[in-house]
């Protein structure tokens, strides 16, 4: 399998598991049978609520000598209502037992969006604080102080556009080493990757099929259905695969981590046999003329009036 190299020499597997929507009751032993395929990547997220149950998986595949510690990246985010200083630490703590660690591979700021404490999911202005009440770096430098404090072995962001990476690495001491954004054929992000190229960013893709089991709430009436392309169609034809393999192999080629969710063994086995498919360069040609910039997680959930907080800045400033 491909991998990433971090700069300290660490490795990263290309392709890992998702656990964004995998329900308690599910996620134990999506986890178990995925370790056992060979996935030895895992990304994670308190605000996803099956931390407890990852944890208690980990614990027993490690007892069981499935796997060791040292040969799994495991990946977790930092929420939105945990940026100020005082409260970046607690809740990596709190992440870290949840999973029944000692350290995480990779921590993560979720979004740039900074909550009150109080509000999980904040719905109106009062119930965040600004940017300038509370700057990235503010949090940044309690994330460094993890990998100083042996917590996290790296450090990166989600969701963060090119002007809020570059902005926040100038003030760094350590430069984000991921970001973690939507990518898939509809939305290949080019000006971002190359960005993060330049700078040595890695980035991995998450909704890299399109999230079709996203909750209703999330979606748009007249979204596109990824599978039903007819690029990808063509393509999985070609290769006598399927649409989701055709999906995973261009995210890995295009040398980004790619993070498909799945708590079903057989379609895990299928996900990871993506690592097989090679794409040539008309094959990825053919892929460029599907992109329309489309994103399924648009982000305007967090667009509040009376804040800085709007869709365009999330993206774009």
């Amino acid at each position: 399998m491909k991998q990433l190299t971090f700069r300290n020499g660490d490795k990263l597997d290309i392709l890992g598991l998702g656990t964004w929507k995998s329900k308690p009751g599910e996620v134990y032993d999506a986890i178990r049978s995925a370790i056992k395929i060979g996935y030895r990547h895992f990304d994670c997220a308190f605000i996803y609520m099956n931390e407890k149950e990852i944890g208690h998986a980990f614990a027993d595949a490690f007892a069981a000598g499935d796997v060791k510690r040292e040969d799994v990246w495991i990946t977790s985010k930092l929420w939105n209502n945990s940026h100020k200083k005082e409260d970046v630490l607690p809740a990596m703590k709190k992440t870290l037992s949840d999973l029944q660690l000692d350290y995480l591979d990779l921590y993560l700021v979720h979004w740039p969006h900074v909550f009150k404490k109080d509000f999980m999911g904040a719905t109106k202005a009062e119930e965040t604080w600004s940017t300038a009440e509370v700057p990235h770096i503010e949090t940044w430098r309690e994330m460094e102080a993890a990998v100083d404090a042996g917590l996290a072995k790296h450090i990166g962001v989600c969701n963060f556009n090119k002007h809020k990476l570059k902005a926040l690495s100038e003030q760094a001491s350590i430069i984000p080493e991921m970001n973690q954004v939507e990518l898939h054929p509809m939305l290949h992000q080019n000006d971002l990757l190359e960005f993060c190229k330049e700078n040595g960013v890695h980035v991995t893709a998450y909704s890299p099929l399109g999230s079709p089991d996203r909750s209703a709430g999330m979606k748009a009436s007249d979204e596109p259905n990824l599978f039903e392309h007819p690029v990808i169609k063509e393509l999985a034809r070609k290769h006598n695969c399927t649409e989701a393999q055709i999906m995973i192999a261009w995210a890995m080629q295009r040398g980004t981590a790619v993070i498909p969710k799945s708590v079903n063994p057989e379609r895990q086995l299928q996900n990871f046999l993506s690592t097989e498919i090679n794409l040539s360069e008309d094959d990825m040609q053919l892929m460029a003329s599907a992109d329309t910039g489309y994103r399924y997680v648009k982000g305007q959930f967090w667009a509040f009036e009376g804040t800085e907080y709007s869709v365009d800045w999330l993206w774009n400033r």
